[in-house]
């Protein structure tokens, strides 16, 4: 998100709450004048009421004020969300803490109620409640993050959403399709899930490639040497290009590209090249790989031969 797009409602927020928390604190002193006197009765009340809106108007107001500033940090996009949901949790907290303070003037009896209540519903909530573990589990492991792509089960996809309760991803692949493309269906999961599947993260900032492959089948009597050189040739030359922010921040053969060679189950050899890719990249990527090289092979006949018909 853009800090410089949300100052103007930011400041526009912060604002009206300043002057509802200044209206309030005033009204609190105000309710001190002798002109009423006759309102004893409901004074206390009110003066209590305009002391728990005060103090939840200043609770917003702080974190507002820190969830811009963590908006306006260049941080990972999953951590950003993390911090910024953590933030109004405590916000909700806080607020509830506040009204339950004013609800109850004798706060020991409302503890009491209050944890009755919980034992109650803890068992009615088992599930809700340990989806909502799991949340602070995923905040502090860092299982995934949002924009992450994993595999659960049986389904893979984009982690685009990360709620108190439930985990939303954007599937890739799926039924429909053959390839690792988004399908454009949602998936929702309960976050305690986590807590009994294993989980396959493709995306870290460590490590933001996973390997690929790509098989082209060429027959027995093809020049093995040439057929290798090229395949490298145009995985190096597409990384290069597609992904130039990451050229020479590797160590010594990280990502480069290897090629080895097996026997079909049929009849023919399949070249192999394998390569690292964005996860989100794979299908592209082996397009542009095929496309660049199968030109390369086709204009050297004399090096490379292709299985057709009895030629294997």
């Amino acid at each position: 998100m853009n800090f410089k797009k949300t100052t103007s409602p930011f400041k526009r927020s912060v604002t009206i709450y300043s002057a509802i928390a200044i209206v309030l604190l005033a009204l609190y002193y105000v309710l001190e004048l002798p002109y009423f006197d006759e309102w004893d009765d409901f004074i206390p009340f009110v003066k209590k009421l305009s002391v728990s809106l005060f103090l939840i108007c200043l609770i917003v107001i702080l974190s507002k004020i820190i969830s811009g500033i963590v908006d306006s940090q260049e941080h990972l996009l999953g951590d950003k969300y993390n911090l910024l949901r953590i933030i109004r949790f405590l916000t909700i907290v806080s607020s509830i803490i506040v009204v339950a303070a004013f609800l109850f003037q004798n706060l020991i009896a409302a503890a009491v109620s209050f944890g009755l209540i919980s034992l109650v519903l803890g068992f009615a909530l088992q599930a809700p409640i340990a989806s909502f573990i799991a949340w602070i589990y995923l905040i502090f492991r860092r299982s995934y993050l949002v924009g992450d792509r994993i595999q659960m089960k049986d389904f893979r996809g984009d982690v685009v959403e990360i709620s108190y309760l439930d985990t939303s991803i954007l599937e890739c692949q799926g039924d429909y399709l053959g390839n690792d493309r988004k399908s454009g269906r949602i998936i929702r999961f309960p976050n305690s899930l986590i807590l009994k599947e294993e989980i396959i993260n493709y995306s870290g900032p460590q490590a933001p490639f996973i390997w690929n492959e790509t098989a082209v089948q060429i027959a027995f009597t093809s020049d093995l040497e040439f057929v290798e050189r090229c395949l490298l040739q145009v995985a190096q030359e597409d990384f290069n290009t597609h992904y130039s922010e990451c050229v020479g921040r590797a160590k010594v053969n990280l990502w480069d590209a290897q090629v080895y060679f097996r026997n079909n189950q049929y009849a023919w050899m399949e070249a192999v090249v394998s390569y690292p890719v964005q996860p989100g990249d794979m299908a592209t990527r082996r397009n542009r790989i095929l496309k660049a090289v199968l030109p390369l092979l086709n204009k050297n006949p004399d090096k490379v031969q292709f299985p057709e018909g009895a030629r294997r």
